[in-house]
């Protein structure tokens, strides 16, 4: 039996867009001739899985049909929430359609991860297929690159879940890292029986609403419409605090793979610096008196650059009215002004300059200083810099 991958993809977005109404869902960002729910189309034609299953909103619908007739999927089905209830009611719904039978596999992906090294993904997918049962559940773990307070965590016995720990403070991360913990990647593979029988023992009440709302679904052109009035009666869980924290019988699949969800504007910065000659442009490489920058990507209301500081080399005291920027050090060691803060940052440090901060970057030392930065907000020229003291006389 193929597995059935079922894609979650309901996210808002609104991490990237902190002080904005108008969030752009992460999944749907183009950030370059392709999206995260792109890429995760393309992840599902793979010869192990079956036509997908996306479960979204009516917001999302039309990006969802556009996505799908891109990446030429015709054999699908939607399962649209009529309101936000996090993601135990929506896997549980899902899980509860019609055409799939009881011992089906399902693989339950969100629609804004970026997962590189697929081979390697679906060879454990696969290989772990034979151990489903009715009551387990395998989660997918990620061998952690830093310690990062961005992502949740778990440990294991025996390959066995003992523990959850939920984005824990940077020297926490650092312990449970040394304990060989895992990013608990959100990704979860189980049987639909096994989905039943874990929501009937520890959620009936999401169990009984979500079946209503199925049970009473509309059907028209491969989407089910759920039943308002029984979906949002359903208790408001994510699936980790539903089940997972629930049930003992979790195993872990760890894999050492590049995975990111892109979920800050530091995953997004480091993404294109790792993709950077992909996106670099001789045409958009622009000379200034402390060195240069070159513009990789514009997108809707952000802006991707790397800055080159030559050594000495001094950029303008200055502010902006209509932007913030995010920033993280690749190379060398800038010496970085923030209002009336001054310090040194070093490789792979970031930092924020919220809108209207005064802010500068200087390279005192001999070797130059690379920085990626995310411009984000509704103006992104050069035209709006207010410059306070500038080396180079460009203060007027």
């Amino acid at each position: 039996m193929k597995i059935r991958p079922v894609i979650l993809c309901g996210g808002a977005g609104t991490r990237l867009w902190p002080n904005t109404k108008k969030h752009q869902a992460k999944q749907f960002i183009d950030f370059g001739n392709w999206t995260l729910l792109g890429k995760t189309l393309e992840r599902v034609k793979a010869s192990i899985f079956d036509a997908p299953i996306i479960s979204t909103n009516a917001k999302y619908l039309k990006y969802v049909k556009q996505h799908l007739k891109k990446h030429k999927i015709r054999k699908f089905k939607i399962v649209l929430e009529p309101a936000k209830r996090n993601t135990a009611p929506a896997i549980l719904s899902t899980a509860l359609i019609k055409d799939i039978p009881n011992e089906q596999p399902l693989m339950f992906l969100a629609a804004d991860h970026l997962i590189e090294k697929i081979g390697l993904f679906n060879k454990a997918i696969k290989k772990n297929q034979k151990k489903l049962t009715q009551n387990n559940i395998f989660i997918f773990g990620i061998k952690p690159t830093m310690p990062s307070s961005e992502f949740g965590y778990f440990l294991t016995k025996n390959n066995k879940v003992s523990r959850f720990v939920e984005k824990p403070k940077q020297a926490k991360a650092k312990q449970i890292i040394s304990k060989k913990g895992y990013w608990n990647s959100g990704m979860f593979y189980l049987r639909k029986d096994s989905i039943i029988n874990n929501f009937k023992k520890y959620q009936p009440n999401i169990y009984r609403n979500c079946n209503k709302a199925v049970t009473k679904a509309k059907y028209k052109s491969n989407v089910y419409y759920l039943n308002k009035q029984a979906f949002t009666k359903a208790t408001a869980k994510s699936f980790d605090y539903a089940i997972l924290e629930k049930t003992k019988d979790i195993n872990a699949i760890k894999l050492d793979i590049p995975w990111s969800d892109l979920g800050s504007w530091k995953e997004i910065c480091k993404m294109y610096g790792r993709n950077k000659r992909h996106y670099f442009k001789k045409k958009n490489v622009f000379h200034r008196p402390w060195g240069s920058y070159v513009n990789l990507f514009n997108g809707k209301e952000f802006l991707i650059k790397e800055l080159y500081v030559k050594p000495k080399g001094i950029l303008s005291l200055q502010k902006h009215h209509h932007r913030a920027e995010h920033w993280v050090v690749t190379h060398g060691k800038p010496k970085i002004t923030l209002n009336k803060k001054y310090f040194t940052m070093k490789p792979d440090e970031t930092i924020f300059i919220p809108l209207g901060a005064i802010h500068r970057i200087e390279n005192p030392y001999k070797k130059p200083v690379k920085i990626i930065e995310a411009q984000v907000g509704s103006i992104l020229k050069e035209t709006d810099i207010v410059r306070y003291q500038d080396v180079y006389g460009r203060v007027k």
